[in-house]
């Protein structure tokens, strides 16, 4: 299989999980508004976020439905189902699962808190710390003359050996993407659709280095998000809650990682890290000066949102932004 068969692959993946994501968020609508599975803003949100009051949250079970029907379809047929596909796809659901039990306490409670953090960080550990292993031991040797710690570094193509400090690094990683992909999730459209843009062009970066399974399943996370976005676009008649952000950004991670592709996952997605950073920044000058902030309000989309631009500016924005950061990633593609 060749570079062009890989992407054409990956783009009928992407055309399957768009349809499967788009039909079965059809569904989730009037499910989720029947049983009052609906949003709980925060109160001290943006007020202009009170109206989304009643939208049905959740509906990240249909981008996750839509990657794994669209993944083990396409690789199943081309022959390219393999351990490290059904290994991304464990991850993603585990994510899921996480953020999940989180929706549904808030859709229970009634309230915007959900699960404590300190539990999502438990659960988050748990789900990665078998794969950090499973990437050191198992898929840490499938590369020929890379160390199994070692991480790859873009532009200057080199690598360096972590040892079996390769093991928290991912935990690291994956914690920290997952829930910067959770806090991107803000604004109608704004995690479905950086996301969309993000996995395509990681997709063909994948399939540029010759990986054959893996760039599928980056293809399939497109199109789940694009027949997402059908619905989650201005003004949203549903939201992937951390259902979907979760599964996401663990799964996205899960699969740049088992590639050695993080750092130019980490540059594609340069917006999650703002918005992380964002609140870390935010967060840590308001304990230090007593009540000051840096930003009108944390993370940095709501920054403009309160600077006077529209919901829908702001989306389009951080969208242009994210298209100039995918191709500044495929400069460090050898």
């Amino acid at each position: 299989m060749n570079n062009s068969q890989t992407v054409i692959y990956a783009g009928i993946a992407m055309l399957v999980a768009l349809l499967v994501s788009a039909v079965a968020t059809g569904f989730l609508i009037p499910f989720l508004k029947k049983h009052q599975f609906e949003q709980a803003i925060r109160d001290f949100g943006p007020q202009s976020h009170l109206k989304k009051i009643g939208t049905p949250s959740m509906g990240g079970i249909a981008i996750v439905l839509g990657v794994i029907v669209s993944t083990l379809i396409v690789t199943a047929c081309v022959g390219q189902l393999t351990v490290n596909v059904l290994v991304a796809l464990f991850v993603m659901v585990c994510y899921a699962a996480i953020g999940f039990a989180d929706d549904y306490k808030k859709a229970i409670q009634k309230k915007s808190d959900g699960l404590s953090a300190k539990k999502k960080l438990l659960f988050q550990f748990l789900a990665c710390i078998l794969f950090a292993f499973y990437c050191y031991f198992v898929n840490g040797k499938n590369f020929t003359g890379v160390a199994p710690g070692a991480i790859w570094i873009p532009y200057f193509n080199v690598s360096l050996n972590l040892g079996i400090f390769y093991i928290p690094w991912i935990v690291f990683i994956m914690i920290a993407f997952s829930n910067s992909v959770n806090l991107t999730d803000g604004l109608d459209g704004l995690a479905s659709g950086v996301t969309a843009i993000v996995t395509l062009s990681m997709a063909i970066a994948a399939a540029a280095f010759r990986f054959m399974d893996l760039p599928v399943v980056f293809g399939a996370f497109c199109g789940g998000c694009l027949g997402f976005i059908l619905y989650n676009h201005y003004p949203a008649k549903i939201f992937m809650g951390d259902t979907g952000s979760m599964a996401i950004g663990g799964g996205i991670a899960a699969v740049a990682i088992m590639m050695k592709l993080e750092f130019l996952l980490g540059i594609a997605g340069l917006i999650y890290v703002i918005e992380s950073l964002s609140v870390i920044i935010q967060v840590s000058y308001f304990k230090a000066t007593h009540g000051k902030r840096i930003f009108r309000m944390s993370p940095i989309h709501h920054h403009f949102e309160l600077g006077g631009m529209k919901e829908t500016k702001v989306v389009l924005m951080f969208y242009c932004f994210t298209v100039v950061m995918c191709l500044i990633m495929m400069l460090g593609v050898r």
